[in-house]
């Protein structure tokens, strides 16, 4: 049998916890490893717990989600982490990604979205529900032409289309849908895609979307 995937539940309302639950009980890969209805003690508690991931809401009493997620970052992460929250500033998705989040659901979409992300963190990926990940096109939209080139010596190699592309893979489109969006070929996106990955030094396709965010192409 596979191992099913321990996730801990965080947040104050009863209602919601208890939705969740009724929720991740269906699926035979999950397995509730617990619930806190606050901020305090939930690092010990995950330990505890040993769960895999955590959806922890950022607004609890006692102690906040970016309180815990600093408890976290100073005595290490245990598991995977995403946050859910009815807030979708951009300034706060930064910090919480900053801070070692692994994924971010709007409350609006928990009940859609909640397996999918679960599932996609447990495997090492990054996890942005769709009105998030708009929020964050939105933003990286509205930066000016100008003001990424002097942010970094390596933004300072970035074209302009290959800006274009930095902006739809935020959005997660395929290979496929940014070349029918700019009117490019599949092969030549992916060939943007490497020299992104390469002038920025990062791994991945979601570090090119976290170096956005550290760097400030996304407000």
């Amino acid at each position: 049998m596979d191992t099913k995937i321990r996730i801990y539940l965080a947040d104050d309302h009863q209602v919601l916890i208890d939705g969740m639950l009724s929720m991740l009980k269906t699926n035979p890969k999950f397995e509730v490893a617990g619930y806190s209805l606050n901020g305090e003690n939930l690092v010990e508690d995950v330990q505890i717990s040993k769960a895999d991931v955590l959806v922890m809401d950022i607004n609890m009493p006692k102690k906040d989600g970016i309180e815990v997620l600093r408890d976290f970052a100073t005595k290490g992460f245990c598991c995977k982490v995403i946050i859910l929250s009815s807030y979708d500033d951009v300034k706060i998705i930064k910090e919480v990604l900053k801070l070692g989040a692994n994924g971010y659901l709007s409350k609006q979409s928990a009940g859609e979205n909640i397996i999918e992300a679960i599932n996609a963190v447990a495997n090492g990926e990054e996890y942005f529900s769709q009105s998030i990940r708009d929020r964050i096109f939105e933003s990286f939209s509205k930066i000016p032409q100008q003001s990424y080139i002097n942010e970094a010596m390596p933004l300072s190699s970035i074209t302009e289309r290959e800006l274009e592309v930095l902006k739809l893979i935020t959005m997660e489109y395929s290979g496929t849908q940014i070349g029918e969006e700019l009117n490019i070929s599949t092969n030549t996106v992916e060939t943007h895609r490497k020299n992104l990955i390469k002038k920025l030094n990062v791994k991945t396709t979601i570090g090119l979307v976290k170096y956005a965010l550290k760097h400030n192409l996304i407000n």
